[in-house]
């Protein structure tokens, strides 16, 4: 499946806000965006006026780079979503919080979503003690999630487990940080997601 593979420090620029593409980088001087602010692009410095149809699809954008998937998969979740019942924007997003990548990101055990559906695709992790290599699986209650046994003692994951111990994770997941382990204890709510967004510009949006 395509993925995008550029610099992934223009995404946060060309959204204005940090994404958090690259993990604790995006917290040190480091950040493209800290150094520099402008939109990538020979135009970048231009001030433009955002129109409502601007405003609504960089909110799309942002939440699509933020948690790293397609644009078809995107719109199976609205879709999804839509169905539910509910507020149709806080129903994305649960589903988008709920994909396994995101959920091992939470747990701590990844530097970055891309570094979680990279070790997800590598079969580093089993769900409910089968192995599973499929990120975009939704997590549900009483689900397990925990590292492989055959991948514990590898380079990477004693580098990982290191600072597991430090990590803070959100209250829909218990987490066993002596056996690299999380229970969800329950599915994730509005008010778990900490980032910024306005998930009802995203409805508008695909609503014309």
């Amino acid at each position: 499946m395509a993925r995008y593979t550029g610099p992934v420090c223009r995404l946060c620029r060309r959204e204005g806000t940090k994404l958090f593409l690259k993990g604790d980088r995006c917290t040190t001087g480091k950040c493209a965006l800290d150094r520099r602010s402008t939109v990538p692009g020979q135009h970048g410095a231009a001030n433009k006026k955002v129109r409502e149809y601007g405003m609504h699809f960089r909110e799309k954008q942002k939440t699509r780079r933020y948690y790293g998937v397609l644009e078809k998969q995107f719109v199976n979740y609205y879709e999804e979503a839509v169905r539910q019942p509910g507020i149709t924007g806080e129903n994305l997003l649960i589903l988008l919080e709920r994909r396994l990548d995101n959920t091992v990101y939470r747990m701590g055990l990844a530097e970055s979503r891309k570094e979680a559906r990279q070790l997800v695709l590598h079969a580093h992790f089993t769900l409910n003690g089968k192995k599973v290599s499929i990120p975009s699986i939704l997590v549900k209650a009483g689900d397990v999630i925990a590292v492989n046994p055959t991948s514990r003692d590898s380079v990477k994951f004693k580098s990982l487990l290191e600072g597991f111990a430090s990590k803070l994770s959100p209250k829909w997941l218990e987490v066993d940080r002596e056996n690299a382990t999380a229970k969800v204890i329950a599915l994730p709510a509005r008010e778990d997601i900490d980032f910024d967004f306005n998930e009802q510009l995203i409805v508008e949006l695909y609503s014309k």
